[in-house]
């Protein structure tokens, strides 16, 4: 649902058009994604109708917003005239304050006396790293693409991702409703470029 949230809003806010394979292509993507099973667990809840709808109710709202806050994000990169670094420096310093305040509520004591980075690993640093240098890439795919390719590339790193851990950890089992969702996007991924190809031709 938030794919095509993001895409509302990026029609509605930006101005973008998109044509109807574009359309299609995020029906598939929905469906490609939506099809790749979740933990399992062998003691399932039962819901009730109203646990069921407050779900539904939290899922609309976490969608809306996060599309609405992708979109106006990317509407802020690509109408100021103030570079991406400048843009990431002032939600890092938001982040910053928000978290250290969280931080010393919650752990004050504990890193005063140990420090703010005890316990802290190599692999620590490594996923840390990673963290900060995927926001800055998805800051420059949102300010040179937009919001939509970011979710296409979201879904397609799901599918490395589960890659190497079926490859290389061993820690997944992949099941034909996964292989059925990783086609769906993949062929979601060529639709959605097939219109814009047609269009530079003509």
């Amino acid at each position: 649902l938030k794919i095509l949230t993001t895409a509302l809003f990026s029609v509605s806010m930006l101005g973008k058009k998109l044509g109807l394979y574009q359309w299609l292509s995020l029906l598939l993507l929905m469906a490609g994604v939506t099809l790749w099973p979740t933990e399992s667990t062998e003691e399932q809840k039962v819901l009730t109708v109203g646990s069921q709808f407050v779900g539904v109710v939290a899922v609309l709202i976490a969608c809306i917003s996060s599309g609405f806050a992708g979109v106006y994000f990317e509407k802020i990169l690509k109408e100021t005239k103030q570079s991406v670094w400048v843009r990431n420096i002032q939600l890092g310093l938001f982040s910053f304050v928000f978290g250290f305040l969280g931080m010393m509520v919650y752990d004050g004591q504990i890193v005063r006396e140990s420090g703010m980075f005890q316990g802290y690993s190599s692999i620590t640093w490594i996923v840390v790293v990673l963290q900060a240098v995927g926001g800055l890439i998805i800051a420059v795919v949102i300010k040179y693409a937009d919001n939509i390719l970011k979710g296409f590339a979201t879904s397609v790193s799901i599918i490395v991702s589960t890659l190497f851990s079926y490859f290389l950890l061993n820690d997944f089992n992949p099941t034909g409703l996964f292989f059925l969702g990783a086609v769906l996007v993949i062929a979601a991924t060529f639709l959605y470029s097939y219109e814009g190809k047609a269009a530079i031709k003509v």
